[in-house]
């Protein structure tokens, strides 16, 4: 299982993936820094996307291509040539994967077609990722999944039909190694759109482990999905965010996507798990906490009343829970004023 390698004590942390996409504007060295940078912001993995502009679309500029990107940060560009600018060059995998691996991270892609998952299964990657836009692609899935690796399905425009037929489809071919990602196809994503408890509810309804892939500003949705559970965070990653990238808008820089890791990382430990044992600290702590006391000077054969007994802060008498059962009753011994009430 992909998850494996990443367990705490008591539960696996959370995969923090950093996404290359076409962040390095085709400069070779530029996405070798943007795997290093990734690995000193804490990231646990980097993503590849594997297409050429032709395995995603064709060269066409009729209607149905035309206006595609129009209301969208690409807007004023040729379909195919914003592809042609920010698809990962096939020749870079090979030294792109040496280098994530290298640095300790994993390193896996998104295929686009059959023949990315071919020309991917040499590097041996541990998973496949299916973007949002492909989850309809129901080949392509097929096709990946029968590799034998975990299938990792971004949901974005997805119904909840197209999710249970991609897991379907996952299964049907022997794979039952699934994780799907709560995604907002928008580029950026409002945060009012987030609808991140749709993460629990996924994994409800399919019994897998659930991520989140991010496009919103900022690192509050990642806090909030590991709280609701999620086990893996993707965010499109970019050393500085003075370098200007088609996916740069929506990006976290090396300084941001530090401060998301260590704010996931302690949302982690602050989540814990569910248990009502007292640590140590609580068990000390519990000499703050309220009982019984002796409020006025009280003689042997003097009842308790509400007026010379009460509950108050510290905790070294009795528990206030026997207030009212010795209220009336005859002390048979001599308190001072001050002193816990203990018999």
């Amino acid at each position: 299982m992909f998850f494996n390698n990443f367990k705490t004590e008591e539960d696996r942390r959370s995969l923090i993936v950093a996404e290359l996409s076409a962040n390095h504007n085709q400069h070779f060295e530029l996405a070798v820094e943007i795997i290093r940078a990734a690995k000193r912001a804490g990231a646990d993995a980097v993503k590849l996307q594997t297409y050429t502009p032709d395995t995603i679309t064709i060269d066409c500029d009729n209607e149905y291509f035309r206006n595609l990107l129009k209301g969208t940060i690409w807007e004023g560009q040729k379909f195919y040539d914003l592809y042609k600018k920010s698809f990962t060059p096939w020749q870079w995998h090979k030294e792109l994967f040496r280098v994530a691996r290298e640095e300790g991270l994993i390193c896996f892609s998104s295929p686009f077609d059959k023949t990315a998952v071919d020309f991917l299964e040499q590097f041996n990657p541990p998973a496949y990722k299916i973007a949002s836009f492909e989850i309809r692609d129901i080949p392509l899935i097929e096709y990946a999944a029968s590799k034998g690796r975990t299938m990792i399905i971004s949901t974005g425009i997805a119904t909840l039909e197209d999710i249970q037929l991609a897991v379907k489809t996952c299964r049907d071919a022997g794979n039952n190694d699934i994780v799907l990602l709560k995604c907002t196809s928008a580029y950026p994503a409002p945060l009012d759109e987030a609808n991140l408890l749709t993460i629990s509810d996924l994994k409800k309804q399919f019994g897998v482990e659930i991520g989140l892939s991010d496009h919103t500003l900022g690192i509050v949705a990642p806090i909030v999905a590991v709280s609701l559970g999620a086990k893996m965070i993707e965010k499109h990653f970019v050393p500085d965010n003075s370098i200007k990238t088609p996916d740069a808008p929506f990006s976290l820089d090396e300084k941001e996507f530090a401060a998301m890791v260590k704010a996931v990382r302690e949302a982690e430990q602050a989540l814990g798990s569910a248990r009502y044992e007292l640590s140590e600290s609580a068990i000390a702590g519990q000499k703050f906490g309220r009982s019984l006391f002796v409020v006025k000077d009280i003689s042997a054969g003097e009842p308790f009343t509400e007026e010379n007994v009460r509950s108050l802060r510290p905790g070294l008498g009795m528990h206030p829970k026997y207030l009212k059962q010795i209220i009336g009753t005859l002390s048979k011994l001599d308190y001072k004023r001050g002193e816990p009430l203990i018999f």
